[in-house]
């Protein structure tokens, strides 16, 4: 699914930079990172179980949203409850948006089979769904995508750095990520402050997480603060090969600044195509090493 796990960043390629000029370049370079937030695994699946969601693997595109009133808290601290409430939150609202199949468009289509399609939402914002096959289990994907992302900046190259300044149990985090300064970047590098929340239901697993709020923590001087979410990554198991997983990746993010949309609604699907791309050589290097 998931995703974080929460947005969630993108990847954003060197030959993708060369071949833009001017603000769409720009435009590109500080909106890579959107799927770092997407991003522990213990005990997810009775976490899924006590949480409602209700998944039916044999609807590969049927994301069921679990009910207010089936929702319980974790066992977690009361100052804590607040971190753990706003991820199932933005997740909720995530696979609410991919739940619903009206309006959605097909805007970038890849030779490997990669799909890219846009909704436009209430209030006029582009959400983008990508859809892909990878060569990875869902457990090496939510160990890469979640558990370490603070690594993330080590094949990902438009990521400078990824924190995880809180851990609220096995399934939520906060993390502040911030993008990396690319030559050309008139408007600077952008952070992010999210919560991250993970999910898992027999085969697949769920990653959500949104922007948040935090007094000791105030957008950081130099940077403007992005907003993501609700955004969700979705990971499932292939039927008939335990090492594929078909990867879902709802991207919903507000850059801020001063960028126009139609620059931004370009940049986002070709961050999704490039985030992928790096995942890949990182999938594939682990496979080479054995790591």
């Amino acid at each position: 699914m998931m995703p974080a796990v929460v947005k969630l960043c993108c990847g954003i390629s060197y030959p993708h930079l060369r071949s833009m000029a001017g603000l769409q370049r720009t435009a590109v370079a500080v909106i890579g990172q959107e799927i770092t937030h997407l991003q522990r695994w213990g005990q997810i699946q009775h976490h899924m179980r006590t949480h409602g969601f209700d998944y039916n693997d044999n609807q590969e595109e049927h994301f069921a949203v679990p009910k207010k009133e089936d929702v319980k808290p974790l066992p977690v601290k009361e100052d804590q409850l607040f971190y753990v409430q706003q991820g199932q939150e933005a997740m909720r609202k995530a696979l609410s948006m991919l739940e619903d199949k009206e309006g959605w468009k097909v805007e970038i289509t890849e030779n490997n089979g990669d799909v890219i399609c846009s909704k436009v939402m209430l209030g006029a914002r582009k959400v983008f769904r990508l859809e892909a096959v990878l060569e990875a289990s869902v457990d090496e994907l939510y160990d890469l995508l979640f558990v370490r992302v603070e690594e993330m900046h080590q094949w990902n190259p438009s990521i400078q750095h990824i924190k995880v300044l809180k851990r609220v149990g096995p399934e939520t985090i906060v993390t502040h990520e911030v993008s990396s300064e690319t030559a050309g970047n008139l408007i600077g590098q952008r952070d992010f402050l999210s919560v991250r929340h993970s999910c898992k239901q027999k085969s697949s697993v769920y990653l959500g997480g949104a922007a948040i709020q935090l007094e000791s923590f105030p957008p950081q001087a130099g940077f403007v603060r992005a907003e993501d979410g609700p955004t969700c990554i979705i990971i499932q198991a292939l039927d008939g090969d335990t090492r594929k997983s078909r990867f879902t990746w709802l991207l919903n993010m507000d850059v801020k600044g001063w960028l126009p949309k139609s620059i931004v609604n370009q940049a986002l699907p070709r961050a999704q195509l490039d985030f992928t791309r790096h995942l890949r050589r990182r999938l594939t290097a682990s496979a080479t090493l054995g790591v």
